[in-house]
């Protein structure tokens, strides 16, 4: 404690006030009608299904098939399609390939009064149909579908696979991506048939998946070799990856079948989280006044820091963080963030109480306050480790296939078989978080002002510290 100078106080307190105003409020741009986000607060943390309400689905290749890797790529690409297609644009499409699932969750949107998330279910689940037509046109069917209205060229059958890749642009010589088309032998005359025809007058092919155009491209040349290549419209080497995986979705060979199926209401889940919020607003009032009470000028810093763990547990949840992704929130999620502020609570209790003895055994001010913080230390380490390894499981256990614990765990997981409960991941990420910060806050911040405060005179009384003075 000797080391540390009256002014930093304030400085971990302005750094804590600062977070945690730009955590809830953010930091963003209007002009007009242009708006920029340099950092997101709390309004931009994505809510889960089970507090906005949603769908969760499960699907499994029908008749028992073995899918593979690639094939299981394919139909998340077909249903991101399909989602998209049903105007549903906030939407989770996760692979288990230890299962063979695809697990596709969407929440509803507030514009929607008669979706029906059933039939939703079993047009997502419908086998997919990838077609080559000459010309862009379309015309409308007799179901008041938009469908092509050029002749039919090829369908998914005829294609054997679809690779993205890059090639030096002619024109400009830099690097372009394109996706390269590989045609089985029927495919590769019909082809070679339809591009022989339209190269003459520059004519298009437009590619389909299901009653959506993906891509038109220009015929160039005569092509008989059963290769052709798509390019001119990738911006990235994702964008050409994303258009192979639709194409390869084509010719999948099964079908899907629901293996599971829920809904929530958004009304009941808009009440939870209201519940939650107050419920927890509530709690922290009664615990700040209750450790200022009991443990004084400590108990007025471990506010302090309680407060910098709730916003930067928010904040990495929200995506504040330029290193880490945001995550969704649900309802465990946010029990996870009250039970580690509980953990928080109870680490400071700990060093309280420490400090409280080491006064009334004698010991000066400075002295016992190290000492304090020196023997709780080991209490709150374990106690937080413990809480971080159970997270770390969770997270493995009920997180997405291919996380970053999913995968370091996958050695034990994929003999019991993995699964993505996304409310149960929430809950284990934001308790990580939290006990993670137990040690930036409740230890280190905490140490750092009040040491700083005991350099003031007025700081120096030892019953602001639960001692009794000399």
């Amino acid at each position: 404690m000797k080391k540390i100078k009256k002014p930093v106080f304030f400085i971990v307190f302005l750094l804590i006030l600062g977070f945690s105003y730009t955590a809830i409020f953010g930091v963003k741009y209007q002009y007009g009608d242009i708006a920029k986000t340099y950092i997101k607060d709390v309004s931009d943390i994505r809510l889960g299904i089970d507090i906005q309400g949603g769908v969760d689905v499960t699907f499994t290749p029908a008749g028992g098939v073995d899918a593979t890797d690639e094939q299981l790529d394919s139909v998340k690409e077909v249903m991101k399609v399909r989602l998209a297609a049903l105007g549903i644009t906030d939407s989770n499409v996760y692979v288990d390939s230890n299962n063979d699932r695809v697990i596709v969750r969407f929440p509803w949107q507030s514009s929607e009064s008669d979706f029906d998330p059933e039939a939703a279910v079993k047009e997502l689940g419908g086998t997919a149909m990838l077609t080559f037509h000459e010309g862009s046109e379309t015309t409308v069917d007799e179901n008041g579908n938009t469908v092509p209205a050029g002749e039919l060229i090829l369908n998914g059958e005829d294609v054997a696979s679809a690779t993205a890749g890059y090639q030096n642009d002619e024109t400009t010589g830099e690097i372009e991506y394109v996706v390269q088309l590989k045609l089985n032998s029927e495919g590769t005359k019909k082809f070679a048939d339809a591009t022989g025809r339209l190269a003459e007058t520059k004519g298009t092919i437009s590619i389909w998946m299901d009653d959506n155009m993906l891509t038109a491209p220009t015929v160039q040349s005569h092509i008989t070799t059963g290769e052709a290549v798509i390019s001119g419209s990738f911006e990235t080497y994702e964008d050409a990856k994303t258009l192979a995986d639709r194409i390869n979705s084509g010719a999948l060979p099964f079908s899907l079948t629901t293996s599971s199926f829920s809904t929530i209401s958004p009304t009941l889940g808009a009440g939870a989280l209201n519940a939650m919020i107050l419920g927890g607003l509530i709690a922290f009032a009664f615990i700040a006044l209750y450790m200022i009470v009991l443990y004084r000028l400590p108990g007025f810093v471990a506010v302090i820091a309680l407060t910098g763990q709730v916003t930067c547990t928010l904040a990495a949840v929200s995506g504040y963080f330029s290193f880490m992704n945001s995550s969704t929130l649900t309802i465990p999620g946010i029990a996870g963030i009250i039970l580690s502020i509980g953990m928080g609570v109870d680490a400071n209790i700990i060093t309280g109480e420490r400090i409280k003895e080491e006064l009334r055994s004698g010991k000066r001010l400075n002295t016992a306050l190290e000492s304090g913080y020196k023997r709780a230390f080991s209490a709150i380490f374990d106690g937080n480790l413990t809480v971080i390894l159970i997270a770390i499981i969770l997270m493995g256990a009920f997180g997405v296939p291919d996380s970053l614990f999913a995968k370091m765990l996958s050695f034990i997981f994929r003999w019991f078989g993995t699964t993505t409960e996304g409310t149960i991941y929430s809950f284990g990420f934001t308790l990580m978080v939290g006990a993670i910060l137990n040690f930036v806050m409740g230890v280190f911040a905490s140490k750092l002002m009040l040491g700083s405060l005991s350099k003031f005179n007025v700081f120096k009384n030892r019953k602001l510290y639960g001692g009794v003075e000399k």
